[in-house]
């Protein structure tokens, strides 16, 4: 499944919901069979003396604090020339503090190419107080407080990728955000888009703040780029009932990459799996293919 364009790259983002269970579930049969150049992987969910190896490639990674919890990691080829966490490299944004811990965002300059690639994970908010309603939630009613949390998250993220976007840029780098954003953007991410109006990740909120982060000289969604002003593609579907079989998902996974290497992106594929026995998570890899980009 890797590329067969011998100067285009790769890159895949995938929440493995557990590196351990998805390895489990057939991670180290994908993993060579997709053969991409650059992999992103969130919610590693175990110690880092458990994350493991990854064979031919040099992994970067931050398992974070929270035990069980959250963790990310980016796969290259060739090691990176530099690697970024905010456990070694504290953010400059005003409101991050709270999370520098807790293993949700890597950054690596790839040695190879002239792009920095980072890996994101957000916190799952909730509902605002306001839309809380008792016996009509599965988790309990919590006054807004996950809520809260993700907009502090948001707000204050913002401004650091703003700042890492211009940092890399100024070096002569295009920069790309991958991760698992807990966010679909538009209508075209969500199976039943109405009725998601008023769930976590696509609330107005949300989708507002998604918007803030694209434009013309900030960041391109090249999924949606590529793929058109049309339903899909997919990278979610709920472990429950028959949510994968019949397709009723949502677009959580993205790839926003700075405008010089969006124009390079030439294809997008989503690997879900042939049934919901095979599934290696509840996520499925989200994968770009990018043409040459100049040394």
């Amino acid at each position: 499944m890797g590329s067969s364009v011998a100067d285009s790259f790769t890159v895949a983002t995938f929440n493995v919901n557990g590196i351990r269970a998805s390895r489990r579930r057939g991670f180290d049969q994908w993993l060579p069979a997709r053969s991409a150049d650059v992999i992103a992987l969130q919610e590693l969910r175990c110690p880092a003396a458990d994350v493991g190896t990854f064979p031919g490639y040099s992994a970067a990674v931050d398992v974070g604090s929270v035990a069980g919890r959250n963790g990310v990691a980016v796969l290259t080829r060739v090691p990176a020339a530099a690697v970024r966490t905010w456990v070694t490299h504290p953010p400059r944004a005003r409101g991050l503090g709270e999370f520098a811990a807790q293993g949700r965002y890597i950054e690596v300059d790839l040695a190879d190419r002239p792009v920095t690639v980072a890996c994101l994970y957000i916190p799952k908010g909730g509902l605002p107080a306001h839309l809380q309603r008792p016996g009509s939630m599965r988790e309990q009613p919590d006054g807004g407080v996950r809520y809260e949390r993700k907009q502090r998250f948001l707000a204050a993220f913002a401004r650091e990728v703003h700042r890492n976007r211009l940092a890399a840029l100024s070096v002569g780098r295009e920069f790309i955000l991958t991760g698992d954003l807990n966010i679909a953007h538009t209508q075209h991410d969500v199976t039943n888009w109405r009725a998601a109006r008023t769930m976590d990740g696509f609330l107005p909120a949300d989708r507002e703040w998604f918007s803030s982060l694209l434009g013309t000289r900030r960041l391109v969604d090249v999924v949606r780029q590529v793929h058109g002003d049309r339903p899909g593609p997919l990278t979610w579907w709920s472990w429950a009932g028959q949510s994968f079989t019949k397709g009723v998902g949502w677009r959580v996974d993205h790839q926003l990459a700075t405008p010089g290497l969006a124009r390079h992106a030439k294809s997008v594929v989503v690997d879900k799996e042939p049934s919901p026995a095979e599934r290696l998570s509840d996520h499925a890899p989200l994968v770009v293919t990018y043409s040459a980009m100049p040394d």
